[in-house]
């Protein structure tokens, strides 16, 4: 299959299109080493920069690997599954096992670092979640399971940022979607709202007033059992 000359802008996205198809149609068989930057760069009709630019992407797609000294091999013929999409096919047990082990340690972090204007977000949150379980604000429906979680969330997102650690917040919001969809789904189908709108509101107050107390093996204590109790629920379902 010949590669063609480009059109132009955007000719990254071009080229990677390009190179990609050669090697998912298998025109480059895992193991062979791709022509070298100023081959590739003149049979599609770009500057090495694009040529350099397009084999980055495809590393990182998980289909090529440079060599040092040797040059750019071809390692898969499929590109690797993206973060959001193994979060999304993967087993909610599976997902909230390390949303445990993920907030927990953020929880004693936040008490640990937290600012003033940490916990004033932390204890607007936590109004917020009690606002959107017992409809106390107008507009507010108490019978919203989906606002509810979205609220719940919300508060958890604020102890993961209070921790001070942008690496920690990006992953809470990768996670983020994936649980919004599965907890709606558990709060309705096990009716936990039925004889309590606001579950767990003890527990969150009290995780809360750790973190403002800068008590970090309280916090940690305090969301530990929380989360178990949710992921008990959950393994229950699977």
């Amino acid at each position: 299959m010949p590669l063609g000359s480009l059109r132009p802008s955007p000719l990254v996205e071009q080229a990677t299109e390009h190179l990609r198809e050669q090697i998912t149609q298998g025109e480059w068989p895992v193991g062979t080493r791709l022509p070298g930057e100023n081959a590739l760069a003149k049979t599609l009709g770009v500057g090495r920069s694009t040529v350099r630019e397009a084999l980055r992407a495809l590393a990182g797609a998980g289909l090529v690997q440079a060599r040092q000294g040797s040059g750019v091999y071809v390692v898969a013929t499929e590109p690797a599954e993206d973060w959001p999409a193994r979060l999304r096919r993967a087993a909610i047990t599976d997902v909230y096992e390390v949303r445990v082990m993920v907030e927990t340690r953020a929880a004693r972090l936040a008490a640990e670092r937290r600012t003033e204007e940490d916990v004033a977000a932390l204890e607007a949150a936590l109004a917020a979640r009690h606002a959107a379980a017992t409809g106390s604000d107008a507009g507010n429906d108490p019978g919203n399971d989906a606002a509810f979680v979205d609220a719940d969330i919300a508060l958890h997102a604020a102890v993961v940022a209070a921790a001070g650690n942008p690496v920690l917040t990006d992953l809470f919001a990768e996670f983020a979607p994936v649980l919004r969809e599965r907890l709606i789904d558990l709060v309705e189908l096990l009716g936990l709202r039925e004889h309590d709108p606001d579950p767990g509101h003890a527990s969150h107050a009290a995780l809360v007033d750790a973190v403002r107390r800068g008590d970090g093996p309280a916090a940690e204590a305090v969301l530990q059992a929380e989360l178990e109790q949710t992921l008990a629920h959950l393994r229950a379902r699977a």
